[in-house]
């Protein structure tokens, strides 16, 4: 695991968006295609929207989720409305292939194998992501794998649906398929991150994040996050 500590959000942001275009540089160049899963939050938004203005092989780019609210299209809960939105600002044809968590289905166990399947027809069996982008909750969680839930148990499906967590059910891939990941890349910014972030590098496996493979994995973290690591 190796760490950038970057002076603000916005540089954590511009960072990021520069390691997913080299990445996908890259697995385009090895295999044809680059299979990238994205979180939620603010910054990661950022970093979206920050690669308008890269180069990237957008069409061999396959855009996936890694966790989702379970909530009606559209709604402003939803990390798709966000990342939609994020594409969207780029203002110039070219976007990626983007496959949505299915989380208006009526049968969530039934959604989570399908997406598993799409995750596989994507990028193998079992799928190998080229990149998982990561954040990193106050409580240790990352994904929707969070303190106590079910889902953390999960060895034997690479998506699985949680129990509520601040109002909402979710859906999320699993330790399996992050684990298999070729390149995790974190994006950590803001104070209330920095106990867990030191946790987090200090390979804590009693937080969610801790048991998340370190190898092949990039922290991006801005100074309020870091200021403990700093010290």
């Amino acid at each position: 695991m190796t760490i950038e500590v970057l002076g603000d959000a916005d540089r954590v942001a511009h960072r990021a968006a520069e390691i997913v275009a080299t990445e996908a540089q890259a697995a385009v160049a090895a295999r044809g295609r680059f299979v990238i899963a994205v979180s939620g939050g603010r910054t990661p938004w950022a970093m979206l929207r920050n690669l308008g203005a890269l180069t990237m092989p957008w069409p061999q780019v396959h855009m996936l989720q890694v966790d989702e609210r379970v909530a009606p299209a559209n709604h402003v809960d939803r990390n798709l409305t966000q990342l939609a939105a994020s594409l969207a600002s780029f203002g110039r044809p070219g976007a990626p292939r983007l496959d949505p968590m299915p989380v208006e289905s009526s049968d969530l166990a039934e959604a989570a194998s399908r997406y598993a399947r799409i995750m596989a027809d994507a990028a193998g069996s079992p799928p190998i992501l080229d990149l998982v982008h990561l954040g990193l909750g106050a409580d240790g969680h990352t994904a929707s794998l969070v303190p106590g839930d079910p889902a953390l148990a999960v060895s034997d499906a690479d998506v699985a649906v949680t129990a509520p967590y601040r109002g909402r059910q979710r859906m999320t891939l699993t330790y399996p398929v992050l684990n298999r990941a070729r390149r995790i890349l974190w994006v950590i910014t803001g104070e209330d991150k920095a106990e867990m972030l030191a946790r987090l590098r200090e390979g804590d496996q009693t937080i969610p994040a801790g048991r998340v493979r370190q190898e092949d994995a990039v922290i991006l973290a801005d100074e309020a996050a870091a200021r403990p690591e700093r010290a």
